[in-house]
């Protein structure tokens, strides 16, 4: 399907400014369908489109009302009638809508899995089952319909229980029961985000992910990362919401080994190819449990290439289409974080250019709702605390330059 003659690539997905810059620095022309249209990646790219529209003092609204996975489709189909694209980048977004995926790849071949790998692995309870035939730890899981089915499932595999959405992105909608009373109220909570709900035992430790490289026969993982999930000082809304990372994961010497035999089985057994990601939760007892597969550029991309002094995007299309991985050198005494930032009531923006380290930075004076994202910031130092502390420093600096709106 693809030679070396890519000149043009297509990042769409809903987390775009990292992915679209790799790109530009590994000289490709860079287009972009995105969801959220922000300032950086307008500079980034030659053209792009989104679908909102950020205007000073006009509110982006609410993802969860707003986001509709055909709007991508209408978004690639305009660019395509002025621009030649020969392939796309695949972002968060997307991973569990595959109708939309295999006409995105009619319209212009999706560099990396196919629609059908990209199932494989996002269709949860059968993904699991292939996990258990494999041997590879994870929670027990089944999809459930109602209440009752959900209650007799938590019974069985006993509480506390997750209960999450079968098909989303960024820990929206993940709930925990601890008891049947606490299952009946937060099952309807999940309802809002799908009607397909999924029970889970809860794994307690700590979460973290794996960023690798694959071609047809070879693995490579590049960093374990730790995961920030549901931070409050980042006001994300969401208990289970993705709220950033560090590279690497402070602890990854203790689980490298067992990471490393998770990653090929996985890769190899679904002929993952590219740039992919396994969301995990590391027990107390150092046991890596699956929790999804992202199977796609990931959210940790500048902090892993800060790390690790490579470009992914160069990376991921050598390993795509010469099947070639790279020798990479860890680099000692780098930490890179990423924190992604809400809005802690409805704001105006400042103009976030100020800041070397923001990324996915609105139009000045645009208007963000309670809870919805805000911004990024990518920071790197010499340790774990100082990388974090860098960049909840900034952070502070933002939120006291944010203006509030009425709600009236």
């Amino acid at each position: 399907m693809f030679n070396s003659e890519v000149r043009s690539l297509l990042a769409m997905g809903i987390d775009l400014v990292s992915l679209a810059s790799s790109a530009k620095r590994a000289g490709y022309q860079v287009y972009a369908a995105d969801y959220f249209g922000d300032l950086d990646l307008q500079r980034i790219c030659i053209k792009y489109k989104s679908v909102i529209q950020q205007k000073p003092a006009k509110s982006c609204g609410h993802f969860e009302l707003n986001f509709k996975p055909e709007a991508f489709l209408r978004l690639t189909k305009s660019l395509l009638q002025e621009n030649e694209i020969d392939a796309i980048l695949l972002s968060s977004g997307l991973d569990d809508y595959f109708d939309i995926l295999c006409e995105l790849n009619d319209l212009v071949p999706i560099l990396g899995n196919s629609p059908q790998t990209i199932k494989n692995v996002r269709e949860k309870p059968k993904f699991f089952e292939e996990l258990k035939r494999l041997g590879i730890p994870h929670p027990e899981t089944a999809k459930v319909t109602d209440v009752k089915e959900a209650k007799k499932i938590a019974a069985e595999i006993e509480y506390p229980v997750v209960i999450k959405p079968s098909r989303g992105f960024g820990g929206m909608g993940i709930r925990i029961a601890k008891s049947p009373q606490e299952l009946k109220r937060e099952f309807q909570e999940v309802l809002v985000f799908d009607d397909n709900i999924l029970i889970q035992k809860h794994v307690i430790g700590a979460h973290a992910s794996i960023s690798f490289l694959a071609s047809h026969n070879v693995v490579k993982i590049l960093t374990i990362n730790e995961q920030l999930i549901g931070v409050p000082y980042t006001f994300q809304s969401e208990p289970f919401g993705y709220c950033g990372n560090i590279v690497p994961f402070h602890s990854a010497n203790l689980i490298s080994e067992k990471c490393e035999y998770i990653t090929k089985k996985i890769a190899l057994h679904f002929g993952l190819i590219g740039s992919n990601g396994i969301d995990l939760v590391i027990s107390e007892e150092n046991v890596p449990y699956v929790i999804e597969i992202n199977p796609r550029f990931q959210g940790t991309l500048e902090c892993v290439e800060r790390v690790l002094k490579t470009n992914l995007v160069k990376a991921h299309i050598n390993a795509c289409i010469h099947g070639s991985l790279p020798t990479v050198q860890k680099k000692n005494f780098i930490f890179s974080t990423r924190l992604i930032l809400f809005a802690p009531k409805r704001v105006i923006v400042p103009d976030l250019t100020i800041f070397r380290e923001v990324r996915d930075i609105p139009f000045p004076r645009t208007m963000i709702e309670k809870g919805e994202p805000l911004c990024s910031i990518v920071t790197e130092k010499s340790s774990r605390d100082d990388s974090l502390q860098k960049a909840k420093k900034i952070a502070k600096a933002i939120y006291e330059m944010l203006s509030p709106v009425s709600n009236l």
